[in-house]
Formats: structure tokens, C-alpha cells, sequence
């Protein structure tokens, strides 16, 4: 299994002084970070894009170019793109690009996107959000496709025998397709052959198996090769020095981080008790001491089969040092020990 991070450039408000981050910093903190996920052997970093001021990612493709300078072997991953917002050839052209600097370790995550100011900002009518999502994300699997494109649209317009380069390095860039639990989207990435990436921000998880369940059964009605088939998961989590010490260093952050788009979407406020209920057993966060984060891990892979986990640090405590420790604790010692656990599942059910 696949272990890595997504991250969004978190630069709330402190939920303590008040201070936000400055958002140069936090990219320059974020590249650090990077920089050392590559170095304990994570496998994976995907870059998420907003448009406000909570974050400071609205570009991942920049970032990860810049990562892609400073890292060996991680792989480069957009989480998500808001393909509905973007020009699918400007996005194919820039994870081309990035491609080719990292010799083939560039992917691409497209999403609908679960924040909506991207839409006005780039003048596109969010009554057709849906349609215009599926549009472009034909013309992306197009250009994976082609290099000469001819593809007729109705809400960007058409290309005719044109050209487009650069080409990837790989053979084939990666496509994942991101959703939030919306049965349409599971079905259309099973049919079209795409990686499904599943985003679960809380409550149980296990509630979220019927969509998995989905995925897999019409993988295989579409005729895929299950064998073939990649689910990912992502998650917040933070693996501390302790279970509790871990808990009451994230929950300030990442608590003032749920109310504040909480508010924005009408949910309940949340406190002290609803965090723990999610960090214990059977609860979504993956927040506590590497004995901790490395059960929740496998209990996961239990109920998913899932064959990549992405960890959402970014709601961690605003202090770097801290964010740099967690990530050295998820690399050394919890991918490893997971990783073992599930190729002897695998192992033992072959």
C-alpha cells in the first residue's frame, strides 16, 4: 500500500493568538516538508486548490514544479484539480511539464472540488457544474490519449487537428479521479477505467464501504480487470509521541478549521467531545501515537482494501517542528510497519 500526504497550504488564523500564517512562509514550510516526506520514503504528495485566503495553494502545479526540484523519488500529485474551473489543456500541459523535470513521478487528481469560488472567479456558471465537469474531464482523457487533438465540446471550445506538447515522461500520466461520496462519481471513475481517490473528513468510516463496495462492482460490470483496479483513501490525520499529548496539540488547529467552513455550510458547531469520539476506534481521524495511527491504518485497509492512504497533516499545529516531526514519525515508523502487515494480508490471501 501506497502511504503518503495531501496538503492545501493551511494558513488559518491560529486558533489561540488569532495570527494567520504569512502565506510565503507557509509555502516555504510546505516545501520543507515535502522535501522530507521524499527523505523518509513517503510515497505520495498531493497538492489540493483553493482560492481564499484559508489557503495557500491555489496553484499545486507550481508548488509541485518547485518540488519537483528538490525531491528524488516521491510522487507529484494534484488533490484535487478543479477540472470544472481549469482549461484541460493548460492542466495537461503544466503535469506534462512537472512529468518530464521529475523523470515520470507526476499525477494528476481531478475533482469537482468541495469549495465553490473558483467558479466565479473564472467566470463559469456553477448551474452546470456537473456537466461541465464531465466535459472537460473527456477532453483531459483525450489529451492523455492523443498528442494530435480533434474533440468537439459545448462549453470550451473545440480543437481540430491540433498538436500538444510537452508529452509526459511516463508512458501514460496518471489520472485519479477524487470524490467526496457521491454514488455518480464512483460510477463514472469505474467506467472509465480511472483510479478512484475517496475523501473522508469525518464521522465513522466504515459508513463510507457502501461506496467502495460500488466502485469495485462496477469495476468489474464495466469489464475491468480487478486486478487492475486502485483505491485510495484520504484522511486528516497527525501520529504525535502519544496518544493523548497528540490529540490536545490538534485539536485547537484543526477544530477552529472544521467550525470556520462548518459555518459556511450550515453544520452544528463541534467541540472537545466530538474530536475524541473520531480520533478512537472506528472514528475517521487518525490522530495519536504511532501504535495508534498504525491500528487505525490497518483497520482501514480492513474495511476498503484500499491500495493508497494520503494523510491530510495540514490542519496540524501551525508550528513547523512539529508538522516536521509527525512526518518523520509517519515515514520511519508507521509506512513500514503498515506496509508489512498488508503485503502479508495480501500474501496470505493469494
Amino acid at each position: 500500500m501506497q502511504i503518503g500526504l495531501y496538503h492545501f497550504g493551511d494558513s488559518m488564523p491560529d486558533a489561540v493568538s488569532g495570527i494567520r500564517i504569512d502565506q510565503g512562509l507557509r509555502l516555504r514550510n510546505l516545501l520543507e516538508e515535502i522535501e522530507l516526506a521524499d527523505e523518509v520514503g513517503l510515497d505520495v504528495i498531493a497538492l489540493g486548490e483553493h482560492h481564499r485566503a484559508d489557503f495557500a495553494v491555489s496553484s499545486p502545479t507550481t508548488v509541485l514544479a518547485a518540488a519537483a526540484s528538490r525531491t528524488q523519488r516521491i510522487r507529484l500529485s494534484t488533490g484535487v484539480t478543479v477540472l470544472g474551473s481549469e482549461d484541460p489543456v493548460r492542466v495537461f500541459q503544466q503535469l506534462a511539464t512537472i512529468d518530464q523535470i521529475s523523470e515520470g513521478r507526476a499525477e494528476l487528481m481531478a475533482g469537482r472540488g468541495s469549495f465553490i469560488e473558483s467558479f466565479p472567479l473564472f467566470g463559469q456558471d456553477l448551474g452546470q457544474y456537473d456537466e461541465i465537469f464531465a466535459e472537460k474531464l473527456d477532453l483531459l482523457l483525450t489529451l492523455r490519449e492523443h498528442q494530435n487533438v480533434t474533440w468537439h465540446g459545448v462549453h470550451r471550445p473545440s480543437i481540430d487537428g491540433r498538436d500538444v506538447f510537452p508529452r509526459p515522461h511516463q508512458e501514460q500520466l496518471p489520472i485519479w479521479l477524487a470524490v467526496g461520496g457521491t454514488p455518480q462519481s464512483v460510477v463514472r471513475a469505474a467506467e472509465l477505467k480511472l483510479p478512484l481517490a475517496l475523501a473522508i473528513i469525518g464521522g465513522e468510516f466504515a459508513h463510507f464501504a457502501p461506496m467502495t463496495r460500488l466502485y469495485r462492482q462496477a469495476w468489474e460490470e464495466f469489464g475491468h480487470d480487478p486486478a487492475e483496479l486502485q483505491l485510495g483513501i484520504n484522511a486528516h490525520g497527525f501520529v504525535g509521541d502519544a496518544s493523548q499529548s497528540a490529540r490536545d496539540l490538534v485539536y485547537p488547529t484543526y477544530n477552529n478549521m472544521m467550525n470556520v467552513i462548518g459555518r459556511e455550510r450550515g453544520w452544528a458547531p463541534r467541540g472537545r467531545d466530538h474530536f475524541e469520539l473520531e480520533c478512537d476506534p472506528g472514528g475517521a481521524l487518525l490522530i495519536g501515537s504511532v501504535e495508534d495511527v498504525v491500528d487505525k491504518l490497518l483497520d482501514y485497509h480492513r474495511v476498503f482494501g484500499n491500495t493508497r492512504f494520503l494523510f491530510k497533516l495540514s490542519a496540524s499545529p501551525t508550528e513547523h517542528e512539529e508538522t516536521l516531526r509527525s512526518i518523520e514519525r509517519l515515514g520511519r515508523e508507521v509506512a513500514p510497519r503498515v506496509r508489512a502487515e498488508v503485503a502479508a494480508r495480501t500474501a496470505t490471501a493469494v
